[in-house]
């Protein structure tokens, strides 16, 4: 290519680059000082106020339930069976007759006592009538006393023996199955039945000792059967006042109400319990950016960018408790991002639009 042709093409880029920069600068009916107005201008962007909500942690733990009141019913004596008045799974009232033992002896232990003890009533009452006529002497009469409370006694003694030969419901409440039928012979080590009373369940979970500080009586507990269809709301009752050694965990105790009978002694359960903590500042996750290694949100002070260094501490739904230098109320911003910069102006919006959404010194509106 010949230097005439080298040079015409240089002269053409040389225009064309030319032509570029000249488009590129403000026309000529624009004057200065609307375009530095225009640059200027606050970036439009939409805040939310930051909120402040508490730490929450959630336990969740294996329990094991047991009746509100429960008790393996024995004999109080021995002796063969004469009558079972129960089946398995039967609802008893405190007081219920359950089985009676054969008793012929000790009713007629009591009528033996019942008439010793008429007969000493009418001895006492004999002496007592010589003794004012002054032919009984005081002697006499204080045996005679003696004779008569020991019948009584002896009385009381036999009809506590008829009345151990009869096993009575000690509280209301399902019993269980028994093997014991008429005719059997028991003693006091026989075990008859289970009774339990589980209008309300008692489950027993074990709770790391990290966590004593924050659970006490009436803390409400979420408890799911592993079987049974929905959830039931319980409270915690008891806090054990020792930490295990080997596993460096407390039991904790919680009652459920079983109205409608659906759950039973001995199921195991999921336990749910929220714990809340220190107060922290709360912002949407949209808020949240990050710089290098750091995170930090923007919020608006004086009308102004600022941007804020935050530690995320926890996740809770679409929002993120921090820790950082905020206010409650103060806006963040949650929109319009990436046009902010440190000191520059902002024009504020809300989420519907609306604005301004912060007064003066910078706080929410």
């Amino acid at each position: 290519m010949g230097v005439f042709k080298q040079l015409l093409v240089i002269a053409v880029l040389g225009g064309l680059v030319y032509g570029a920069w000249k488009i590129g600068l403000p026309q000529e009916d624009e004057s200065a000082e609307a375009y530095n107005g225009r640059s200027e201008q606050g970036a439009t962007v939409v805040v939310e106020p930051v909120a402040f909500a508490p730490e929450q942690l959630r336990l969740e733990a294996v329990g094991t339930a047991r009746a509100l009141r429960s008790a393996v019913l024995r004999p109080e004596a021995a002796g063969e069976v004469t009558d079972v008045r129960f089946t398995a799974d039967d609802f008893v009232e405190a007081g219920d007759v359950l089985l009676t033992l054969k008793q012929d002896t000790q009713r007629l232990d009591v009528e033996l006592a019942r008439v010793q003890l008429e007969d000493a009533e009418r001895n006492f009452q004999r002496l007592e009538r010589l003794r004012d006529s002054g032919s009984a002497t005081q002697a006499s009469l204080d045996e005679a006393l003696t004779a008569l409370r020991t019948a009584r006694l002896n009385l009381d003694v036999a009809q506590v023996a008829l009345a151990d030969r009869t096993l009575r419901a000690p509280f209301s409440g399902h019993i269980g199955l028994s093997d014991v039928e008429v005719g059997s012979r028991i003693d006091t080590d026989t075990e008859i039945a289970t009774l339990d009373d589980r209008s309300l369940l008692l489950v027993r979970f074990d709770v790391p000792e990290a966590l004593l500080s924050r659970l006490s009586p009436g803390l409400a507990v979420q408890i799911e059967n592993w079987t049974a269809d929905g959830v039931s709301d319980g409270i915690i009752t008891d806090v054990d006042s020792r930490i295990d050694p080997e596993n460096r965990t407390f039991p904790v105790r919680a009652e459920i109400p079983n109205a409608d009978d659906r759950l039973r002694p001995g199921m195991s359960f999921r336990v749910t319990l929220d714990l809340f903590g220190v107060r922290r500042p709360s912002v949407p996750e949209i808020a949240i950016q990050w710089g290098g290694d750091d995170p930090y949100v923007w919020t608006v002070r004086d009308g102004a960018a600022n941007r804020v260094l935050v530690s995320i501490l926890q996740r809770q739904s679409d929002r993120v408790l921090i820790d950082a230098d905020l206010e409650e109320g103060e806006p963040v911003v949650v929109e319009g991002l990436h046009r902010l910069r440190q000191d520059r102006p902002v024009d504020v919006r809300t989420r519907d639009g609306a604005g301004p959404a912060v007064t003066a010194d910078g706080t929410a509106g």
